[in-house]
């Protein structure tokens, strides 16, 4: 059996990314999206086994202490992780998984032996675009916003690390250009053959 494809999904706070994965994973058949752990709370529309695991601070330290993540990282004071063996597992039966991680995660899995992943950076069209959506979620301090307009400006200085970059200056255009990766990464010749010879061609007239 086949084995899937990687792909690494980062994006500043903001720049529509979880809307955009949701779509395509929605539209696209056998594209998993791999749940992280988190140390921090959930938000009022949030669902535990569907966003995020909520986890402990001490349990999540334990379990980055016995080596159970594939990339871990802080970001605004909480904890995020994402479970190896549950990567590797879906990876095993041909499912293609999304990991939807921020830069320092990219570069832990991009050291990561034999996964090769893809990896995709969308970016909003502008900060002054990136303040106003922050601002119109309405559930954050000024302070909170600030700090994550500080760290977009970090996140994008990792830009040239990343295989495709995507502009979410309209959700649907965006939207179908991650799909396009995803279907592009799977028509390549060694994903489709999976590692066996061509079939031969032979020519007719």
């Amino acid at each position: 059996m086949p084995t899937g494809q990687l792909f690494i999904v980062s994006a500043p706070s903001g720049a529509g990314k979880t809307t955009i994965l949701k779509q395509v994973i929605a539209e696209l058949p056998a594209l998993s999206f791999s749940v992280s752990h988190t140390t921090r709370p959930p938000r009022a529309n949030e669902i535990e086994g569907r966003d995020y695991y909520f986890t402990a601070r001490d349990r999540f330290e334990h379990m980055r202490a016995e080596g159970k993540f594939l990339e871990w990282a802080e970001v605004h004071g909480n904890l995020y992780g994402t479970s190896l063996v549950s990567v590797t597992e879906q990876l095993a039966t041909g499912i293609d998984v999304i990991l939807d991680i921020d830069v320092q995660g990219a570069r832990q899995v991009r050291e990561a032996e034999d996964l090769r992943p893809v990896s995709i950076f969308i970016n909003p069209p502008s900060l002054a675009e990136l303040e106003r959506r922050l601002s119109g979620r309405g559930t954050d301090p000024r302070e909170t916003i600030d700090l994550r307009l500080e760290n977009a400006v970090r996140e994008m200085a990792d830009i040239g690390r990343y295989d495709h970059l995507i502009v979410n200056d309209e959700l649907s255009e965006a939207t179908t250009m991650v799909k396009a990766v995803v279907l592009a990464e799977r028509s390549r010749i060694r994903r489709a053959f999976s590692g066996r010879s061509l079939p031969e061609i032979v020519p007719t007239g």
